[in-house]
């Protein structure tokens, strides 16, 4: 891969996104009720043309967006990612019915979509999930069983949903489905959790659907959704790193002006030297979520094993970077509405979805051990 440098337009557009997230879409943001899903924010990145970029753009172009957004409003960052996991599947795989009655509505912000993938027992190991789709008829299936810890559900409009058609055959039977939300039989609950984001689970109680509803094509689904996680996954260490940039900036604005043992933090060895660590691990996640993203683009043969890494290393660095931030603010940022405390709670859980930092360890070791092989 060639060395890697962001174009000046593209510096200018992330300082744009900056500036729009704060003026426009952090307000909405501020009034939406915790754990629901907040439609006037949504509304709003469609207008900005945010989400039908999720259609047009990279991979490079989605890392900019989430990791720019992440920095002044992770509602919005999270709005705009859910979206784009949601009805990445249909983009990429649906017919075109499907995608001229969806797709325009999940781009203007008037759906929301989402990706029904875990399950109570199939959280990591999701070539393991159970949801069965029994055949009810030539090209019919009726969906039983149970999803958990979906994002935007039971509120989402369209769900991208995974489910097992060929028993005991591992990810070669699994089937991709676009399930409407109003489908008879499908129902769901809000799940309260860690950070108040808008998630939930799903009950399946032979809900009907037909081939017309299939993403790809019956036992593919796998690949259907490993394929959207290869592109998302990037995307998620940029979401990090964004927190991360955010959480350094407030770190070096509060311990260049307070005043603490005769001095400035700022000039304590140990403060100054914690900091420099916090921004040097960030720069190398950023680096390494761009590089994997421009692998991405440029159709690279080993984009799982740097999809993986990406997620992996800066997913733990944001956790980390936010972690030392606290440390280092002491008590203030523990109240209720502090940045940082808004972070903290924020940064834990993206090194759990889309595959926990255990898994993107083994994804790595496994594609290393293939190309070995393969040599």
């Amino acid at each position: 891969m060639p060395a890697f440098s962001l174009e000046p337009e593209q510096t200018a557009w992330c300082a744009e996104l900056r500036t729009l997230a704060a003026e426009r879409l952090r307000p909405l943001a501020e009034k939406g009720e915790p754990g629901r899903v907040n439609r006037p924010l949504v509304a709003e990145l469609g207008r900005l043309g945010l989400l039908a970029r999720l259609f047009t753009s990279g991979a490079l172009d989605l890392c900019l967006m989430r990791e720019s957004l992440a920095q002044v409003c992770t509602d919005a960052e999270t709005a705009l990612a859910l979206q784009g996991l949601g009805a990445h599947p249909v983009h990429a795989h649906g017919t075109p019915a499907q995608r001229e009655h969806w797709l325009p509505r999940v781009a203007d912000g008037g759906a929301v979509a989402a990706f029904a993938l875990s399950e109570p027992g199939a959280g990591s190991d999701a070539a393991a999930l159970s949801l069965t789709a029994r055949p009810d008829g030539p090209g019919r299936w009726r969906l039983t069983g149970e999803k958990c810890w979906i994002s935007n559900a039971p509120e989402a409009d369209l769900y991208t949903v995974f489910a097992r058609t060929t028993p005991e055959a591992g990810a070669r039977g699994v089937t991709a489905f676009l399930v409407p939300a109003d489908r008879p039989g499908l129902t769901g609950a809000a799940l309260e959790m860690l950070s108040p984001h808008p998630i939930g689970s799903l009950d399946f109680d032979a809900v009907p659907v037909t081939a017309d509803d299939v993403l790809g094509e019956p036992d593919r689904g796998f690949r259907v959704a490993m394929g959207t996680l290869n592109l998302f996954r990037p995307s998620v260490g940029a979401f990090a790193v964004g927190m991360a940039q955010a959480a350094l900036d407030a770190t070096l604005a509060h311990t260049a002006r307070r005043e603490a043992f005769g001095g400035r933090l700022s000039d304590l060895q140990a403060v100054a030297h914690r900091v420099a660590e916090m921004a040097l691990r960030t720069d190398a996640a950023r680096l390494m979520v761009y590089a994997a993203a421009t692998a991405y683009d440029a159709g690279a043969p080993d984009v799982p094993k740097r999809s993986a890494m990406a997620k992996l290393l800066a997913t733990e660095t944001a956790q980390y970077v936010v972690d030392a931030a606290v440390q280092l603010h002491g008590a203030r940022a523990l109240r209720r509405g502090h940045l940082l405390e808004h972070l903290y709670r924020e940064v834990r859980a993206p090194r759990v979805y889309e595959g926990a930092s255990e898994v993107q360890r083994g994804i790595i070791a496994k594609e290393l051990y293939a190309h070995l092989e393969a040599r």
